[in-house]
């Protein structure tokens, strides 16, 4: 008797300890926009560096993956690029699942090309007609005569969604307008870069934390995509970027987020060239 009391005793604390451990091990799963996955990543390092039992893993795949995976419970935060869409929300009301949109900064789309391309200055309206296909070669906006080669990212990324909302589709005055026929569709930010880099024909676009010396950002309308501009709301392409999250009281993502909010997640913002929203 005394020996079967021990074992149920003993058994007992292994699976407090084996709760204990589960509970200490859980991980937030962020994912989503790879324009934020880096700042988000530097984002929770820090915040597990100053919380010592918090566990974070951070992975991209497109603003339209972010979303999906905190629908349907395989992440806890939704890193995106662009507004959440009306099916999208449809689908977490079926679910019985509120979302709460989270403004973690802001970014200013900045459009590249190679670092031997003369062409400094486009409108918008030349950027529309560029990723629509109507504008073809570089000579009919004061360039070389060399056909244009047009990158764009791919149809899960939140920058595609926006570009193609506010620039393609003239902030959705032309609903029915599409990225151009030619278009080379891209699976990152660095890779458009990458590929401007080796080609001097080539255009695109990359979110403002992204940009480096290895290309050329030409202005919209004559105004620089630089911190300052999107902060005023002059630069033409900016946006916000968000976290989406279930609206709960969980403790470890709500805590998550403040940080972020916080002056030291707001300065890991800055630091990765984007706008802090405080």
């Amino acid at each position: 008797m005394k020996m079967k009391k021990f074992f149920l005793m003993g058994l007992m604390a292994m699976m407090g300890m084996y709760s204990t451990t589960l509970m200490a091990s859980k991980v937030i799963q962020v994912k989503g926009s790879d324009t934020i996955v880096n700042v988000s990543q530097y984002i929770a390092e820090e915040y597990m560096g100053k919380n010592k039992e918090a566990r974070v893993a951070v992975t991209g795949g497109g603003s339209g993956v972010g979303i999906s995976s905190l629908i349907n419970g395989t992440a806890d935060i939704g890193m995106a690029s662009r507004n959440i869409k009306d099916k999208e929300l449809e689908s977490a009301k079926d679910k019985g699942i509120k979302l709460k949109e989270v403004v973690l900064g802001y970014d200013g789309i900045t459009v590249i090309v190679n670092d031997s391309n003369g062409v400094n200055n486009l409108t918008h309206q030349d950027l529309a007609k560029i990723f629509r296909g109507e504008i073809t070669n570089w000579k009919e906006l004061g360039g070389d005569d060399a056909t244009i080669v047009i990158l764009s990212r791919d149809s899960s990324s939140g920058t595609h969604e926006f570009f193609k909302e506010h620039i393609i589709r003239e902030e959705n005055t032309k609903k029915e307008a599409e990225y151009g026929k030619s278009t080379l569709y891209m699976p990152s930010n660095e890779a458009i870069k990458q590929e401007i880099k080796s080609n001097r024909n080539a255009i695109g676009y990359i979110g403002m934390g992204y940009m480096d010396k290895s290309v050329k950002s030409l202005r919209v309308d004559s105004i620089e995509p630089s911190v300052e501009n999107v902060a005023n709301k002059k630069y033409p392409i900016a946006r916000e970027v968000y976290w989406y999250i279930v609206d709960t009281d969980n403790k470890d993502i709500n805590g998550l987020v403040e940080f972020a909010l916080s002056a030291d997640g707001q300065r890991v913002v800055a630091e990765e060239g984007f706008v802090p929203v405080k």
